[in-house]
């Protein structure tokens, strides 16, 4: 199900990460892991505040490059251990924004090894900010998180 996707607006990749599923939704949902694999090093998370349900907030602050970047927005779908939509269209009490960047879908299945399938989605209003977002390196940056993601996740499974 790879939700009919638009070649126009959506940016999408596919990969396994080593670790299980429950493990990764465990990483992206709450506020202490994020930190740890959310942006491309050296870029860095500096705050997160996650409310996690429908209309909840996931705001997050990036340095990059010594500025903090609030990335704020709301998630508009929570499907646990399976399924995240979060956007930046909205803040929270279904603001809307003025100059939106996306909706991000995250598909998280399982493999028959025990590791996790992991579709990451970007959407875009128009064309041109897809595009904006592929030329800002989506495929890297994104790629990199999910290894940042499983690098961090192995961590965990260590400690366990």
């Amino acid at each position: 199900m790879m939700h009919d996707l638009d070649p126009a607006t959506d940016l999408h990749f596919t990969r396994v990460v080593a670790a299980p599923r429950s493990l990764v939704w465990e990483c992206w949902t709450r506020p202490e892991h994020i930190p740890h694999f959310f942006v491309p090093k050296p870029h860095k998370v500096i705050g997160c505040d996650i409310d996690l349900r429908v209309g909840g907030r996931f705001n997050t602050t990036f340095e990059v490059e010594g500025n903090a970047m609030a990335n704020n927005g709301v998630y508009l779908e929570v499907i646990e251990n399976e399924k995240l939509v979060f956007t930046d269209a909205y803040a929270e009490g279904w603001k809307p924004v003025p100059e939106p960047f996306m909706t991000a879908i995250l598909l998280l299945s399982d493999t028959e090894d025990g590791k996790t399938r992991y579709t990451a989605i970007a959407r875009h209003r128009k064309p041109e900010t897809r595009q904006q977002h592929e030329d800002m390196g989506f495929y890297n940056g994104w790629g990199t998180v999910a290894q940042q993601l499983e690098d961090y996740a192995r961590t965990l499974m260590a400690k366990a």
